[in-house]
Formats: C-alpha cells, structure tokens, sequence
C-alpha cells in the first residue's frame, strides 16, 4: 500500500514537468475571448467559457435596434413600409454603410435588411431616429429593453456598436436577446437567414455567409467586428428540430469565429439539453479587454486553422480535452501540403471544403431596394428640423423629369403592361428611374442619375477589418 501511494506520490512531479513542456512546446495560439451555446427552446446552457465576462458587442448591438424596432411594429406604432429618413446625424456614421445622400427615403423592412444583412451603421442611426424620434430616445428605448430581458451586463451607447468603451455585454447577455429575438418575433427569422443582398447591379455580401452556406442547419444570426472585441457572431442552427443559438466573441478573425461557431454546433447537437438556464449565471466574470486586443489576439496561420478546425482530425463522439476547444496532439501531425496552391499559398477553398464543410446551400442574395416608404418619421424637438431635409432637385434633373413626364403621357410604355411614372418637384427625392416599386424589390439603380442616392465615395462602402478600434461590421 504505502509503495503504491509512493509511487502516486512520486509521479505527480513527473506528470506537471509533462505537462509544463507540453505546453511550452504548443504553438501560441489565438483565443476565443468568451462563448455560449444555448437551447433555443428552453434556455439551456449546452457549453460556455466565461459566459458573464464583459465584452464589446461590436454588431452584434444591431440585434437589439431590431429587436426595439420589431416591437414598435408589434405595438402598432409602425409597419414595415413606414418611412425611414437619412439625416444629417445618421449620414455622417463610419464605415460600414450604405452612403445614401442626405434626405433619402426607404422603409423600415429594408432598413431592418440592410442592417442586418449588410450591418450598415448609417442605416442603424436613421432607423433608430424614426423609431423613436431621435438617437437618444432610441437609445433609451433599447436599453430599457435589455433591463426588461434580464440582460444584467449590457449597456448600450450607440444602436451600431462602433467603438464606444462605455457599451459593454456578456456572451451570456446576448444569448438571451438572441433567443428573445427568435421566440418573441418569428418572423424576424427571414431577415438575417440570407447570405447577401442585392441593391440594384450591386451585390453586398454577409460576414457569415460562409457559416450560412456551408454549416447543416444554419439559420441566422450576426456578426460583428472592432478591434477591441475581435471577432463575434451570434449563431443559429436548426437541427431535427432542435435550434441552438451560440454566441462567439473574440475570435481572431472572421475565419476562425466561422470554423469554432461550426465546431461547437457539432459537439452540442451530440449533446442534451440539461444544464442550467442561461438567465441563472449571473455576476461578472471579469471586465473587457484592454484596449487593442485584436493586435494581441494574433490569427491564425493556415497550418493552425487547419490544425485546429480539420474536421477529419475531430473525433466523432465529442470527448474534449481539457485544454478547452483544442486538440494539441493532432496539431503537429496535420499535413497541409494538399491544401497549399503551387505558388505556396493556402488554397483557402479547399481549406474551406475541410473546416467547414462544402456548400450546401447556392449563394442567393435578396433583392432589396427603397420601398415605398410611407409618410415621414416625426422627429423629436431634441433634434434640429434641419437634420432630416429634403434636398433640393437639381433644375436640369427637374427638366429631365419634366419632359420624360410629356412623353410618357403621349406615348405609355407598353412592354411592361402598366404604364409607368415620374414625378418630382422642389424638395423631391430623385431616388430611381420612374418604377413601380414594392417593398422589398430590388431597385434598377443603373438607370439612376449619378449621385441621385449614393453619397460620392461612400456608397457601399465595406472596409475589409483592420487592426484598428474604429470600424465594425
């Protein structure tokens, strides 16, 4: 007896010096900052790491101006072909964004599409503006929104999530808007389930386009970036009719947020549903990250995004070890050689086949345009009339207008079997070529005089994430 506890004894050591060069030899690696996944259906916490740490919300911010936006519909205070209004205040938003010109008219369903698709921050600013009169006001109301769900971490400055290091969340926090989102309006579900969309000739395309066409199941949700919250995505997947919802911050980069999110639907379909309920964490389990972290958080190599994310080096029953999400004795045994192109750079789409699966679902962006928004949002005293103006016509487009109208009258067009117009005057909206439009529709915008509603230089601006805290997506 004594000799075999001896023995216990005398190889602990042995086992922590192990262990100790084990880790130093692993390779640094970049981290998942915090996580949760979560049943949709009963609030389950499936799997989660440091759930109630605070952390920026980058886009992610965006689910609640839905979600404040959805319930003003509900209550009968707008509909979906209400009029949004791009103001001076909303205009002058940081990239992301549309770039729509000072006074441009659209509705609340594209504006809802666009920030949720494209994640447009200009858009995010005039839509909270109609909702609720001003910016501030919005704001009032989306905070008031999440002390009503519980989410106990979460304070919201703008209704983007451009940097602002007073606007703070938990994965936790999230994971219950995310769920309230999904069980309060179903019907919010068709507006963030596509890959792209498409404005007039122009095609936008979705950060998670990749996880919605390639992971089973994928349904939704956003995603999000600035430099001091890395990479986050609130996910869904629907499954033999099981939906978990996970939330992912501070990935090292959009790739890797992508291939976690995938990996750890995988490993919770194969598990229950019996732990505790999301709303019972509580507390915080830390403050946000300091300032640059995407600048620490380096990204992953193509070797280590292989290593970590080949899904033919998982095993299949689930079985983490307890370093977390990583599989440290496969790493070094990864052979890359067949995913790497002549010119020695990583064949990203095979990388891609490997990690996340081939696409399962054709790229099919939804046609969005203007609307026909109805009425103006009435703005609040707080903000200057001068903020939401119609601009003025320019005299030779009036002109233009003008005798299009002659002709038209004299001669309608018949190819289409409805005859079309167009109308203007002082104070008009040159947005489109005289079309019928529905809500929803995609807008011929190629017919449209140059700058008649895009901003010069701004129009679909959409910057590639940089290491710098003063860009979301």
């Amino acid at each position: 007896m004594y000799a075999s506890l001896f023995g216990r004894q005398s190889a602990l050591p042995i086992l922590a010096a192990t262990l100790g060069l084990f880790l130093i030899a692993a390779p640094a690696r970049a981290e998942i900052g915090t996580y949760i996944l979560v049943d949709a259906r009963n609030g389950a916490v499936v799997d989660q790491k440091n759930a109630t740490r605070k952390w920026y919300p980058a886009s992610l911010t965006k689910m609640m101006t839905a979600y404040v936006t959805f319930k003003a519909i509900r209550e009968g205070r707008f509909a979906l072909d209400s009029a949004v209004v791009q103001s001076k205040n909303s205009a002058a938003e940081p990239p992301s964004k549309m770039g729509f010109k000072v006074g441009t008219k659209f509705t609340i369903d594209t504006a809802l599409k666009i920030i949720l698709i494209k994640s447009a921050n200009d858009v995010s600013v005039a839509l909270g503006e109609a909702v609720s009169g001003s910016e501030s006001a919005f704001l009032a109301e989306m905070n008031a929104e999440a002390r009503r769900l519980g989410m106990t971490n979460t304070r919201f400055t703008n209704p983007h999530g451009l940097p602002d290091n007073r606007q703070v969340t938990t994965a936790r926090d999230m994971a219950i808007l995310a769920m309230a989102l999904r069980a309060d309006f179903p019907e919010s579900r068709d507006f963030y389930k596509h890959p792209g969309i498409r404005f007039g000739k122009k095609t936008l395309r979705s950060a998670n386009r990749e996880f919605l066409l390639r992971v089973p199941g994928a349904n939704g949700m956003k995603t999000g970036y600035i430099c001091n919250s890395g990479f986050n995505v609130a996910s869904s997947v629907t499954r033999r009719g099981r939906t978990l919802i996970a939330i992912i911050m501070g990935a090292s980069s959009g790739l890797e947020r992508t291939a976690f999110a995938r990996q750890l639907f995988d490993e919770g379909f194969r598990k229950g549903s019996r732990g505790q309920n999301v709303k019972s964490l509580s507390g915080s389990s830390g403050n946000p990250p300091a300032d640059g972290y995407c600048r620490r958080n380096k990204k992953l190599s193509s070797k280590q995004y292989m290593a970590r994310y080949d899904m033919q080096n998982e095993p299949s029953g689930g079985g983490l070890l307890f370093f977390g999400k990583q599989k440290n004795p496969k790493e070094a045994k990864v052979d890359t050689s067949s995913f790497t192109k002549s010119n020695g750079k990583p064949d990203w789409a095979k990388i891609l086949d490997r990690t996340l699966g081939p696409r399962r679902v054709a790229y099919k962006p939804l046609p969005v345009g203007l609307g026909n928004p109805k009425g103006t949002p009435v703005v609040s005293a707080s903000v200057p009339a001068e903020d939401i103006p119609l601009p003025t016509a320019n005299p030779i487009r009036l002109a233009e207008i003008k005798i299009r109208n002659q002709l038209q009258t004299a001669q309608p067009i018949e190819t289409t079997g409805t005859p079309q117009t167009a109308q203007a005057g002082a104070g008009s909206i040159p947005q489109v070529e005289a079309t019928a439009q529905r809500p929803g529709s995609a807008v011929d915008t190629s017919r449209t005089a140059p700058g008649s509603i895009f901003r010069k230089g701004l129009d679909f601006t959409v910057p590639v994430p940089a290491p710098s805290p003063s860009r979301s997506n």
